[in-house]
């Protein structure tokens, strides 16, 4: 099992040398660029942006669209309204070392559940896919440090239990005699 990414933090692919992503600006949005949904009626809409980067030294043809990011909101992990005419992708796109790429997501769901959203992202690159990588967060969650979530979240937020969650993966355990 791995662990999940908080809203913010990059994960680095091992398969493919320089290559990162990160799920970030998790925000609530008054308005899509092209107007409401009607299927959204009633919804929040809130956005996120996926961002490519490429630390390598070759570049790496990378395709990130509908069907390759779920969402999920609320303590159910219930199925998001995802907005796929307002949401931009990144279709087939070789990003250079040094360069970076960036899909912006709309979505909507009942205002009380977006306190928790998971996105997983199903990256392709080169014609392979990468494994499903989970980013949790919320809409007013802040994407900082860890140490600063703690502090100004209580200890029943989102954001000091995905804090604390990490923290234990990372720290280890008792030895042995």
């Amino acid at each position: 099992m791995y662990e999940p990414n908080v809203v913010g933090d990059w994960h680095e692919y091992d398969e493919h040398a320089g290559l990162r992503v990160r799920v970030h600006r998790l925000a609530e949005s008054s308005e899509p660029p092209r107007g409401r949904d009607d299927a959204a009626a009633g919804l929040t809409y809130f956005s996120a942006r996926v961002t490519i980067e490429n630390r390598g030294s070759r570049h790496f043809s990378v395709q990130l669209e509908d069907g390759q990011i779920d969402v999920r909101i609320g303590p159910d992990g219930e199925g998001a309204f995802i907005d796929w005419r307002n949401s931009q992708f990144i279709e087939g796109f070789d990003v250079y070392p040094l360069r970076r790429a960036t899909a912006v997501l709309y979505a909507a769901g009942p205002e009380a559940a977006l306190t928790q959203v998971d996105i997983q992202v199903h990256l392709r690159v080169d014609e392979e896919w990468t494994e499903r990588r989970l980013w949790a967060g919320g809409i007013g969650v802040l994407e900082s440090t860890t140490a600063t979530a703690c502090q100004t979240a209580g200890p029943g937020s989102l954001s000091h239990q995905v804090t604390a969650f990490l923290k234990d993966q990372t720290e280890p355990g008792p030895t042995a005699p």
